[in-house]
């Protein structure tokens, strides 16, 4: 199957964005760094690395789509909701590995878990090409409202209903985020039509990153145990 050199490339890039940040967070977590991450440019700078590769999603997932539009609509459910359960199940392996060893602040519904959910919400748009991006817009403008607010409740907090005093590693909730995986497949559909475009290839210098952007789940797995004993050898 063809790849896009250019969706590699920048989710490669992302992928150094996410190690820089979480090398950050490990020295202040393990090392006791006085950086601030709450706030201010590293705020900015894991937000931004989240929906570099958020967005991807929501194009591969159009290219993907265009691949296999013509099999029976039955089998197309089949194929993304296994996928989507794939993943998801990957992120409760986090959820579990975390509440061992750093239950203050477990990961409950972290970036895995949102895109496998977000892959199997995704497959009633793939044929809306009219109101995908006036949804994922409505969708993001609603999150961004709910980021404020807080509540006396946790069942919804996948949604984007954030509990009170809640605090976790890592969270990426449906309201807003799946915003960006509807843009990014309004993206792939206009600028990948029935899964091809004209590009030349890569300039020899992305390689590295296209590398990175094609391993990019496993190297998610496995980067933060790696940063970990780095930190520990430093403090």
């Amino acid at each position: 199957m063809e790849r896009f050199w250019e969706i590699d490339f920048f989710r490669g890039i992302a992928i150094i964005m996410m190690i820089i940040f979480h090398f950050i967070f490990d020295l202040i977590l393990f090392a006791n760094f006085d950086i601030v991450i709450s706030s201010g440019f590293w705020w900015l700078f894991a937000r931004v690395t989240a929906l570099i590769f958020i967005f991807l999603v929501g194009v591969s997932l159009m290219i993907s789509y265009s691949r296999v539009k013509d099999l029976p609509r039955k089998e197309i459910w089949k194929k993304y909701t296994k996928r989507g359960l794939k993943i998801f199940a990957l992120g409760l392996i986090i959820t579990a590995v975390t509440y061992i060893f750093f239950p203050q602040g477990f990961i409950v519904f972290g970036i895995l878990h949102f895109i496998g959910i977000s892959i199997i919400l995704a497959v009633p748009f793939l044929e809306r090409k009219k109101i995908v991006a006036v949804v994922g817009i409505a969708i993001i403008l609603i999150g961004l409202y709910l980021y404020s607010l807080s509540f006396n409740f946790s069942w919804l907090l996948w949604l984007g209903l954030r509990p009170e005093n809640f605090y976790t590693f890592d969270y990426f909730p449906i309201l807003p985020w799946f915003g960006a995986i509807l843009l990014g497949m309004f993206f792939g559909r206009k600028f990948y039509f029935e899964g091809r475009r004209k590009l030349k290839p890569g300039p020899r210098f992305t390689k590295l990153f296209c590398f990175l952007g094609r391993h990019s789940l496993l190297i998610y797995l496995l980067h933060q145990p790696i940063l970990i004993g780095i930190v520990y050898l430093v403090a």
